[in-house]
């Protein structure tokens, strides 16, 4: 087996693109890790300003049962219209978190997608250097052979024309 095998220069770098696919596969996964953390976060920011809210109406209801003066009422009004602005921004940067997890969601899927296609692509190099050896084998052995049937060819011609001379 003194040949070598002609795409080891191009498993190599098939080889080289797979290793480079797995990595932007795990930073791709830390990436969505990490926007879905901050989804949690926002959200919980968000639901904390929704409990607010949710007082503070509770308050004015009270406020308004209990026969208080309309300038705190009205004051209380205000202060929950301020609260609902303040939930409204809240809810927009849960929407906007929820599309960068998407996004992250879907680069993810594409990496693996990526990364599969390697896999695919070594696998089938390595299954073609693995076809290629066992042809390369059975061409050594045949020349082996041949080489073998000379050499006995040649004993036997040899060993004739000494009978003869005898």
């Amino acid at each position: 087996m003194g040949k070598k095998y002609p795409l080891e220069q191009l498993a190599f770098i098939k080889k080289k693109k797979l290793e480079e696919a797995e990595r932007i596969l795990r930073e791709k996964k830390e990436k969505l890790a990490e926007e879905e953390e901050k989804l949690e976060k926002i959200e919980k920011e968000r639901d904390k300003v929704k409990k607010h809210k949710q007082d503070k109406l509770q308050q004015l209801r009270d406020s308004l049962d209990a026969g208080e003066r309309t300038d705190k009422i009205e004051q209380k009004r205000i202060y929950l219209k301020i609260v609902k602005e303040k939930l409204k921004q809240h809810e927009k940067k849960v929407e906007d978190q929820k599309k960068e997890v998407t996004k992250a969601e879907d680069e993810v899927e594409a990496a693996r997608q990526n990364m599969l296609k390697r896999q695919r692509d070594v696998e089938k190099l390595k299954e073609h250097k693995e076809q290629w050896q066992k042809e390369m084998r059975i061409e050594t052995e045949r020349e082996e052979g041949k080489e073998g049937d000379e050499m006995g060819s040649t004993r036997y011609i040899l060993n004739k024309r000494k009978k003869k001379r005898k």
